[in-house]
Order: structure tokens, then sequence, then C-alpha cells
């Protein structure tokens, strides 16, 4: 996972309420198996109208979503994290977020930012023609007009992030200390190594 302390760039200025999994990633995408190419499909609903935001060339590649009330509301499908990963979001700010879509952003490496709805409101007036930066180590969301908005994070999901470290990473992170275990319990039981 890559490595996420701060963000700076275009923010799609999206602001909709209760955007389920479904309409992050429809459910035809998920027989696929690999992340690659879901940002395709992210927003399918949204993108047909062809004035969407997300094809609009000023938010190309944007790496940051402002959201309203209950984002990734819906099914559990991880498939929501990739799709925003592919698309380039690093970042997704909103007032809220379903407890689900939010512990997977943080495995795949996107960073849920909740802000009250007037913090929301004001970035999404700047979000229209200018940048927004997200610093996670000070936990702070800032723009060039002096707005400064403190957000909250669990630090364990805050030392993931700025480590770049999903469930793989965080095991091998240990593996010297399971390798010690390993051969601890090979010479107090010898009796369960499995058969030469």
């Amino acid at each position: 996972m890559t490595p996420l302390n701060q963000v700076e760039g275009r923010a799609i200025p999206l602001g909709l309420k209760n955007v389920d999994t479904d309409v992050i990633i429809p459910a035809h995408w998920l027989k696929t198996t690999t992340r690659e190419g879901m940002g395709r499909g992210a927003f399918e609903s949204i993108r047909k109208d062809p004035d969407n935001l997300f094809d609009r060339a000023e938010f190309k590649g944007a790496p940051i979503l402002i959201a309203g009330d209950n984002f990734g509301c819906g099914s559990s499908r991880e498939h929501a994290a990739w799709a925003l990963g592919d698309l380039g979001i690093r970042v997704v700010i909103a007032p809220s977020y379903s407890d689900i879509f939010s512990g997977n952003a943080v495995k795949n490496g996107i960073l849920p930012v909740v802000l009250p709805q007037a913090a929301i409101d004001r970035l999404m007036e700047v979000a229209a023609t200018d940048p927004v930066h997200v610093d996670l180590e000070h936990q702070t969301v800032t723009t060039q007009f002096q707005d400064r908005f403190t957000f909250e994070i669990d630090p364990f999901r805050k030392m993931c992030l700025i480590e770049g470290l999903d469930e793989i990473s965080l095991t091998e992170k240990s593996d010297a200390a399971i390798g010690d275990y390993e051969k601890q319990l090979d010479a107090e039981r010898p009796w369960m190594r499995p058969a030469a």
C-alpha cells in the first residue's frame, strides 16, 4: 500500500448524501478479482451524464472527493474502495461514513476525513475553483484562503496510512516474532512438527 501523509490537489465537489456502494461501483463490476480498471466503473450511473464532475477536465485525476452524509452506505463490498483508489482518489471528506466503508477505505490506502457540514460547505465552494490540502500527520484540511479544519482519526488507522501498511504488511512486520514463537513451539512440543 502506498503511504499517505499529505495530499494536495483538486477536490471533486460531489456533495451528495447517502452515496451507497452500488453508486460507487455497480454490482455488475464485482465479477473481477483484480483492482485494476475498477475506476472505469466508478460512479457509472453519475458519469452517464456527459457533464458529470468526474469527467470534467479540471477534476481529471483529482486525489480528493468531497461528499455528503453517510458516504459508502449499502453493501460491504471492498470493490468500492478499489474503484475509488483506481480512480486516483486518496482522500474522501464527508460528515459521516458507513463503518464498513470507512474500514475498507483505510485498508486500501484511502483516508476518510470526517468534518462538520459547515466545513464541507466551505470546501465545496473552494473546490469549484481551487485546490485543497490534507495533512494526515497534523490532521488538518486547509485551503489557500486560510481555511483550516481539524479532524480526528484512530491512531492505529493513522499509523497504517502513514506507513503504508495493509493487513499483510502488518503481519510481515511481526515476521521475526512469529518465527521466534514457532521455534519455541517446536522446542517445547516436538510431536507437533510435521513428519519429514
